[in-house]
């Protein structure tokens, strides 16, 4: 199998692509092959240069961390959920997440998720009880892994300058079915950010991880006052 990855050894470096070659195993998943590439002694190029070993996040490495989100054969998926016997051919291709900054190599920042929360107050002041029949939605919600796959799929993103995209339309919807004291400034962040924008073309649903139903919260959000 050949491996192409997108590379960029800092912040301010140009990108460049670099191929390997490694003996597939279709048990594997993305992250255990990079594991196994950055294992490796002495680790070459597929034109026998000797090259630093692949900067890549991870923490869980069970899908329940977001960390390893990155675009795996043009797909924005985790690579530990990805298995090399879903990849099409013998080439995988693997690229950092588009729509945030590059740290390094597969390595994005994605701190304008949590600073946008954070800009407009999205989080509980007082809480207060909820309806047991919003249960099953809140918790759907409240899976966001804030991984930031559901961003690069949008097509109304635009890099957290207006639109918040998915993310933030959850919490949203999380934060004023449980507090008190600032339900109606959510409602205006969510309208300001997200409700102004969003088309509603749904391929947040498409790649989320963990299956949130983001519609629901729209359609919650949507009828609150």
């Amino acid at each position: 199998m050949r491996v192409r990855i997108k590379r960029q050894e800092t912040a301010s470096s140009k990108p460049y692509w670099q191929e390997f070659n490694y003996d597939r195993e279709d048990d594997k998943t993305v992250v255990g092959m990079l594991d196994d590439i950055n294992g490796r002694e002495i680790i070459k190029d597929v034109g026998g240069n000797v090259t630093s070993r692949i900067e890549w996040e991870c923490s869980c490495m069970q899908g329940m961390c977001g960390a390893c989100a990155m675009v795996i054969n043009n797909k924005p998926a985790l690579a530990c959920e990805y298995f090399l016997r879903d990849v099409k051919g013998d080439t995988l291709t693997i690229e950092p997440l588009k729509v945030f900054p590059t740290v390094a190599d597969l390595v994005v920042d994605r701190d304008i998720i949590l600073e946008s929360f954070k800009k407009e107050n999205v989080y509980i002041e007082e809480f207060k009880g909820t309806e047991s029949e919003e249960y099953e939605n809140m918790y759907l919600a409240g899976k966001c892994l804030k991984c930031g796959l559901c961003l690069e799929v949008c097509p109304n993103y635009n890099r957290g300058r207006k639109f918040y995209g998915a993310a933030f339309a959850n919490d949203c919807y999380l934060v004023k079915s449980r507090s008190k004291t600032n339900g109606d400034s959510i409602k205006k962040s969510y309208r300001k950010h997200f409700e102004n924008y969003c088309s509603k073309s749904l391929s947040c649903a498409d790649v989320c991880p963990v299956n949130i139903t983001t519609l629901a919260s729209i359609a919650r959000m949507n009828r609150t006052h």
